[in-house]
């Protein structure tokens, strides 16, 4: 069983940054694919980053690419996202999601059996 627990959201002025983190309970941390999603009212989950277990692999769609990070600290059983540039499109409660599998990014939000509270994050015009 992994818990999540995500932090680090608000509000911020278009182009402004914000970090989240996410810390997970449990021993193995390296052991699963971490990822972030984000969801708006009225829509599915997306999909915004994943990261390998290692850390050594990341996976990000084009409409975050070169704004959002994403990182993790396997010694800390946390892993951030680290997002500049922000636009009033990417308000959104952000989701911290876990699976078991050090390899395969994942962008399916089916696929990831562990999911934390969200944290909300408002990007104002």
């Amino acid at each position: 069983q992994v818990q999540l627990v995500e932090s680090g959201g608000g509000l911020v002025q278009t182009g402004g940054s914000l970090r989240l983190s996410c810390a997970a309970s449990g021993r193995t941390f390296s052991d699963y694919v971490m990822a972030w999603f984000r969801q708006t009212p009225g829509k599915e989950r997306e999909f915004v980053s994943a990261i390998s277990g290692s850390g050594r692999r990341t996976n990000s769609p084009d409409s975050v690419k070169g704004r959002f990070t994403i990182s993790r600290d396997n010694a800390k059983n946390t892993v951030y996202l680290q997002m500049s540039t922000l636009k009033p499109e990417d308000t959104a409660v952000y989701y911290c999601a876990a699976y078991r599998d050090s390899a395969n990014l994942y962008v399916s939000q089916w696929r990831y059996t562990y999911w934390g509270q969200g944290t909300q994050v408002t990007v104002s015009s």
